[in-house]
């Protein structure tokens, strides 16, 4: 009789105790809802750099731009030479309904612009201090040096000649991942760990 009692002792507190770590807290799951509503989101006339012709394309998507929690600076519009040298690109982390897509305009021209890194804007929420709750998501261009320094120091796939830039998509102090453009396909490269 008492191996009966204490071998049911184990599954009635595993019964107890599992719904509670089944899910976030009810305060939790609350408090990521709220944040998730107040991220910044930026039209695209917010970016004056921006070709107008892209700023068009941008508006006809419904696209806004979602602005981490770091910096006040509107951010992540960004220009490089994402296909080849002397070229100037530019990327947009655009977001509609709660997801962003990384569009890449080439040249500038709003015509059939590459889509990357297509991700909810909510799994990019986190602590900021003890009781706020972020945006962390940023793209930034990249040249050979990031690219090679962060292969070597942590491995992954192997990069191709690097002899133009890249886009580093980056969970701000997490980590991040490398797009290259190589032989008409975007790589996913390592970035920071």
């Amino acid at each position: 009789m008492k191996f009966m009692q204490i071998g049911c002792v184990p599954l009635v507190l595993s019964l107890t105790i599992t719904p509670i770590f089944a899910q976030p807290p009810e305060d939790l799951k609350r408090q990521f809802d709220e944040a998730e509503r107040r991220i910044v989101r930026l039209p695209p006339t917010a970016f004056p750099e921006l070709p107008a012709a892209v700023v068009r394309e941008l508006q006809s998507r419904g696209c806004t731009i979602p602005q981490t929690a770091y910096t006040k600076k509107p951010h992540n519009v960004i220009k490089g030479g994402f296909a080849k040298p002397g070229q100037t690109d530019w990327a947009v982390l655009c977001s509609v309904k709660g997801v962003s897509t990384i569009l890449v305009f080439w040249h500038g021209s709003e015509t059939k612009p590459a889509e990357i890194g297509q991700m909810e804007d909510r799994i990019f929420l986190q602590g900021i201090t003890p009781d706020r709750i972020g945006y962390s998501r940023q793209i930034s261009t990249v040249g050979k040096d990031f690219i090679m320094k962060h292969y070597q120091a942590y491995g992954g796939p192997k990069p191709p000649p690097i002899d133009h830039q890249g886009i580093d998509d980056a969970f701000i102090e997490k980590a991040s991942v490398t797009w290259y453009f190589h032989d008409g396909k975007w790589l996913k490269l390592t970035g920071a760990d």
